[in-house]
């Protein structure tokens, strides 16, 4: 039989037929990811009005493949609920209302000093994949689900800058804490599902709503709108990404996760199937988190978990040709700080790696992901001048 050949122990799909064609479907897909030729990959030649113009179809093409809902009437305004002190901030409960049908709870921290006369600086939060705006606000959980309980010091983000001096704005996912009736085990391959009936994703649709919240936020007089970053781990991490690639004004992004190319990874790892919030339809034709992460480019980007170095030398040429190398800055984990620390920063990934395998290459120590507040922290007040 000259078919598709499936070597389940390496987990590697190949043909061994003379047409290098597949009779399954998982071959023929994962071909054609493996020799997909994006159309809007950075590249570290261009420079001038090349990359300036780069950058105007990622963030263009963005916005189409998230899939922004058109509302037909304008939305209310979000609303306060109540206000409460804590230790040298106020902790705010609001409600935003950005599309029909849709509330979006969020807690906003407003460190002691800030007011409409002394307007600050401010930081839109979203946590990883399973943990809530009340875990990254220091605060007891409202719903009974389970969440993250990993790190749970060092996972307090909003508390972290709140405490710095910086207005911190915590948003949940569309699928955990008081955003979901957790009546699916699986409730987050379900919200995708529903979403993909609508034309849309899980993540455009968190996109949207942290975007909704955003352009709200910019326009609050306590809020210096020239200084506003966002700040994500892990799964936040993505949409703190795209909403700094969306909205030029926005100052800085903290992506706290590890970097490498996420079409690569799927390539070199073929059993490696994310849940499907990760998944934006039609981005691959054009472009990988990655670029993304070079569209930024020269306003300040910190990753703070390293990744993988080929990727991270590629994504550095984009600061370089836009003369501001300083506001590009990286911080591997400890256990892969220093090149003598990582012995396959040189060596070619292969296909039929495992996951761990793959993290080994791309230097990701997986026990000790969690937000950076040591680095994270001190570099936000600095590029903000908070």
């Amino acid at each position: 039989m000259n078919e598709q050949v499936s070597n389940t122990n390496e987990k590697t799909l190949h043909s061994n037929r003379a047409d290098g064609r597949f009779t399954t479907i998982e071959g023929s897909l994962h071909a054609r990811l493996k020799n997909l030729a994006p159309e809007l990959v950075f590249s570290p030649d261009m420079k001038g009005e090349a990359l300036v113009e780069w950058r105007r179809r990622v963030r263009v093409r963005l916005r189409e493949l998230l899939a922004f809902p058109v509302n037909d009437e304008p939305q209310p305004e979000p609303r306060m609920l109540w206000a409460e002190a804590r230790d040298g901030y106020e902790l705010q409960k609001w409600e935003a209302y950005p599309e029909p049908y849709s509330v979006v709870p969020f807690l906003m921290l407003v460190p002691d000093g800030i007011t409409d006369r002394s307007p600050g600086a401010a930081v839109m939060c979203f946590p990883g994949s399973s943990a809530t705006k009340e875990r990254l606000a220091g605060e007891p959980e409202i719903v009974d689900w389970p969440v993250s309980a990993k790190h749970p010091e060092r996972n307090k983000m909003a508390r972290h800058y709140a405490r710095a001096g910086l207005i911190a704005v915590a948003v949940d996912h569309p699928d955990r804490g008081e955003r979901t009736t957790n009546m699916f085990e699986d409730s987050r391959y379900q919200i995708g599902v529903h979403a993909l009936w609508l034309g849309r994703s899980f993540e455009g649709i968190s996109v949207f709503e942290k975007w909704t919240i955003y352009n709200w936020l910019k326009k609050q007089n306590l809020v210096d709108a020239s200084r506003i970053a966002t700040s994500g781990h892990s799964l936040g991490a993505k949409p703190a990404l795209h909403l700094g690639v969306l909205e030029p004004e926005i100052a800085a992004v903290v992506w706290n996760d590890f970097c490498s190319n996420w079409r690569t990874r799927e390539v070199m790892v073929p059993a490696f199937r994310p849940h499907l919030g990760h998944y934006i339809p039609g981005m691959q034709k054009w472009f990988d988190y990655t670029d993304l992460m070079a569209a930024l480019a020269p306003r300040p980007l910190l990753i703070t978990e390293g990744g993988r170095t080929q990727d991270i030398e590629t994504i550095r040429a984009a600061w370089q040709r836009c003369g501001a190398p300083q506001n590009f800055k990286v911080s591997y984990y400890p256990k892969y700080a220093t090149p003598d620390q990582r012995p396959h920063d040189n060596d070619p990934l292969y296909e039929g790696m495992s996951m761990d395998d793959f993290f080994e290459y791309a230097n990701v120590d997986v026990p000790q992901h969690c937000f950076k507040e040591n680095i994270a922290v001190p570099w936000l007040k600095k590029m903000l001048g908070a």
